[in-house]
C-alpha cells in the first residue's frame, strides 16, 4: 500500500523536493539523514494527494489550515476522518477556534487530534516516545490507535479533543519563556519556576475558556510531558534562547537560520492568545502569557520574565483537601 503525502513543491540543491523524497526516500531539507519507507509517496498537487483518502492527517503550520481546507472543501470523502497534529489556534476578534473545529466546520468531517511529548527527529530515529490522541467517537479510536501505535511510539487515547489541542498549543508559549531563561544564563531553579507558572496559566486558560477539558488530560503525554520536552528540546526554546543572546536579530532571521524552512509557532501563538485575551478583557488574569508576548515584540526586555513576578503579592494558603 502507498501513503501519499502532500508536499509543497520547492527546490533543494537544484532538485524538486518531491523528486528527492520519491527517488532518494529522504526528505533532505526537513529531515535529513532519515530513510523514509518506499511506500511514502510525495505529491505536489493537494487535490491529487487527497483524492479518495479515507484518513487525512494534517501536519502544517496552523496559519495555513484555513486556506488548505477551503481548497479541499467539497472534494474529500464525506465519511473521511481527519487527524490534526497542528499546534495553534485560529483567532478572530474576540473568538478562538481549535484547528479541529476549523477542519470540521469547513470540510464537514470528524476530526481527532494528536499531540504529545514528541520531537520529530527523535521519533524518526525510533527513540521511544508517547503521544496522545483525542477522539470523540469510539469507533474511530480503535482505527487511529492501530494506525499510529508502534513499539517505539505508543499512543494513549482520550475523548478530550479540545484538551489535547489546547495544551499542545499553549506549551509553545511556555517554551519561549524557558528559552528566555536559558538565554539569560539562569539555572534550573528559575527555569523550573517559570515552567510551573506557565503550566498554571495553561490550566487556568482551559478552566476559563474550555471548562469541558478534563483535568486528567494534563497528565497524559499531551500535557505536562509535552511541556517538559518542549522546554528542554524544542525549537521554540532554542530560538528564544538565541533571541536573547543576539539582541539585534529578528525572529524571522533566527527562524530562517536555525529551522531550515520550518516555522516557529510559539511567537505567533503568543500573539494570537494576547489578542484573544485583550479582546475579552482578560489580560490581567494571564500575566505570564502577556509578558511572553511583550518580550517577543520588544516592548519588554527578556529579563522582565523574571522581574515581573518577583514582587508579586504573597500567595494565598491552599486549603484544597481533595486527593489528586
Amino acid at each position: 500500500d502507498r501513503t501519499t503525502m502532500w508536499v509543497f513543491q520547492e527546490t533543494f540543491e537544484g532538485r524538486n523536493l518531491t523528486d528527492i523524497i520519491n527517488n532518494d526516500h529522504e526528505n533532505a531539507k526537513y529531515l535529513p539523514g532519515i530513510n523514509l519507507p518506499k511506500t511514502v509517496y510525495a505529491e505536489p498537487e493537494l487535490l491529487e494527494a487527497t483524492s479518495d483518502a479515507d484518513i487525512l492527517v494534517f501536519v502544517t503550520p496552523h496559519q495555513f489550515v484555513r486556506g488548505i481546507c477551503e481548497t479541499l472543501k467539497g472534494k474529500v470523502k464525506k465519511d473521511a476522518l481527519a487527524v490534526s497534529l497542528i499546534k495553534g489556534f485560529e483567532v478572530s476578534s474576540n473568538d478562538i477556534n481549535l484547528i479541529s473545529e476549523v477542519i470540521t466546520d469547513t470540510l464537514g468531517i470528524e476530526c481527532a487530534a494528536l499531540s504529545g511529548a514528541n520531537v520529530a527527529q527523535d521519533i524518526a530515529e525510533r527513540q521511544f516516545s508517547e503521544s496522545t490522541i483525542g477522539c470523540r467517537r469510539f469507533m474511530d479510536a480503535g482505527v487511529l490507535q492501530l494506525l499510529f501505535d508502534v513499539p517505539y511510539f505508543k499512543i494513549g487515547m482520550v475523548r478530550d479533543v479540545a484538551g489535547v489541542q489546547i495544551y499542545g498549543s499553549l506549551k509553545n508559549i511556555v517554551a519561549l519563556a524557558a528559552g528566555f531563561v536559558d538565554g539569560l544564563g539562569l539555572d534550573s531553579n528559575t527555569k523550573a519556576a517559570i515552567i510551573r507558572m506557565g503550566v498554571e496559566e495553561m490550566r487556568r486558560f482551559t478552566k476559563v475558556f474550555y471548562p469541558e477539558v478534563l483535568r486528567s488530560t494534563m497528565w497524559d503525554s499531551c500535557g505536562i510531558a509535552d511541556v517538559l520536552t518542549t522546554c528542554y528540546g524544542g525549537r521554540n526554546r532554542r530560538v528564544a534562547e538565541r533571541f536573547v543572546q543576539e539582541k539585534t536579530r529578528s525572529w524571522n532571521e533566527l527562524e530562517a537560520e536555525m529551522l531550515g524552512g520550518q516555522k516557529l509557532q510559539g511567537v505567533l501563538t503568543a500573539a494570537e492568545v494576547f489578542e484573544f485575551l485583550s479582546s475579552n478583557g482578560k489580560l490581567q488574569d494571564f500575566p505570564f502569557f502577556s509578558q511572553v508576548h511583550q518580550i517577543c515584540t520588544g516592548s519588554e526586555e527578556p529579563n522582565s520574565i523574571i522581574g515581573a513576578f518577583m514582587n508579586e503579592d504573597l500567595k494565598p494558603f491552599n486549603i484544597e483537601t481533595r486527593g489528586v
